[in-house]
C-alpha cells in the first residue's frame, strides 16, 4: 500500500453481493486513515459498513456501493486509494472522455444504462482525487497480500449481509 507524501491517505475498499432472481444486494465498505492499516483485523471489522440496494444487478451494486462511500466520506484534501474488484468500476476512468463526449448516450440516441452513476462517479472521483486498484478477488490464503486480507474482509460482509 502506498501513501501520498503530499497530502493524507485514506483506504477505501468497496464490494457487493447480488441475489440475481431477486435483483437485490449489499454492499459493503471499510474506510482506512494510514495509521489504521496496523491495525489488528479484529477492530477493522467493526469499521466495515453495509447496505441493502434493490433494482441491481452485480456491476450497477459495485458502482453503487462505491458512491455511497464515497458520499460518507467528509475529509477534504485527502487522496483516496480505492480497492475494488469491478472491472466495469475500474474501466471508468479510461471510458470517461467518450462518454462525456457522446452525452452518455447510444448510436441508437439512448442513454446508456447506469449514466446516472456514471455521471456522479466522476464527480466525488474528481473532488476526491482518486486512485482506483483492481483487486483480483477470491484468492487462495496462502496467496493473499495484506491489501486482499483487507479486501477480503469487506467480501465476506457483503456476502454474509446477502445470506442473513
Amino acid at each position: 500500500m502506498y501513501v501520498d507524501i503530499k497530502k493524507p491517505t485514506l483506504f477505501l475498499f468497496t464490494d457487493a453481493s447480488v441475489d440475481p432472481q431477486t435483483n437485490v444486494g449489499y454492499g459493503a465498505y471499510m474506510l482506512l486513515c494510514e495509521f489504521e492499516v496496523e491495525a489488528p483485523f479484529s477492530i477493522l471489522k467493526e469499521k466495515i459498513k453495509t447496505r441493502r440496494f434493490k433494482n441491481t444487478t452485480s456491476s450497477k451494486l459495485e458502482l453503487e456501493t462505491l458512491l455511497w462511500a464515497l458520499g460518507k466520506i467528509c475529509a477534504k484534501n485527502h487522496k483516496i486509494i480505492i480497492f475494488t474488484d469491478s472491472q466495469n468500476t475500474i474501466s471508468l476512468k479510461s471510458r470517461q472522455e467518450r462518454l462525456e463526449k457522446n452525452n452518455y448516450m447510444t448510436k441508437k440516441n439512448m442513454h446508456i444504462k447506469n449514466y446516472r452513476l456514471y455521471k456522479r462517479f466522476f464527480v466525488l472521483t474528481k473532488r476526491f482525487e482518486c486512485d482506483l486498484i483492481k483487486v483480483k478477488g477470491h484468492k487462495k490464503t496462502e496467496d493473499k497480500d495484506i491489501v486482499d486480507k483487507f479486501f477480503t474482509l469487506v467480501d465476506k460482509a457483503s456476502r454474509e449481509a446477502l445470506r442473513d
